[in-house]
């Protein structure tokens, strides 16, 4: 802190601690510290102290464990894979998942939309889980099977 200090008013670490120690009591006893006063009109000084509080044991301190926090609930994305089901056809079975850079990327101008690209700018998702029939039919370019809704 003091370092910081010297640093911002190009100023000695030593000069920083003179002009900032202060003498303050605790219920432990006197404590030298370091503290920064802002006046302000109608209320009380702004006061912060550094070196109050003194780092000593407590010997009769109860220390009482937190219960561990568990994570929360799986992302989405997890999930939809999880069900092991087509977002194309519905089928249960074994899922790939298929991912496009940003959802901009599926509308090119000029060009009807496929029905996966429909599906994923509709639910406005960057991912689909399908089968592994489907993700060939998209990277293929060949019309997948319709949706059921």
């Amino acid at each position: 802190m003091l370092k910081t200090l010297a640093a911002k008013h190009r100023s000695t670490v030593s000069a920083m601690a003179r002009k900032y120690r202060a003498k303050i009591s605790t219920p432990d006893g006197p404590r030298t510290c370091y503290e920064a006063s802002v006046p302000r009109a109608g209320r009380k000084p702004l006061v912060g102290r550094f070196g109050e509080i003194p780092l000593k044991r407590q010997k009769k301190a109860v220390l009482q464990d937190r219960p561990v926090v568990r994570p929360v609930a799986r992302k989405e994305l997890i999930t939809r894979l999880r069900m092991g089901r087509c977002e194309l056809c519905e089928q249960k079975d074994q899922v790939e998942v298929h991912q496009v850079r940003k959802l901009a990327d599926l509308t090119e101008p000029g060009q009807p939309q496929p029905p996966w690209a429909q599906h994923m700018a509709k639910k406005r998702r960057k991912t689909l889980v399908v089968c592994p029939r489907c993700h060939e039919d998209i990277h293929t370019g060949q019309p997948t099977a319709l949706l059921t809704e």
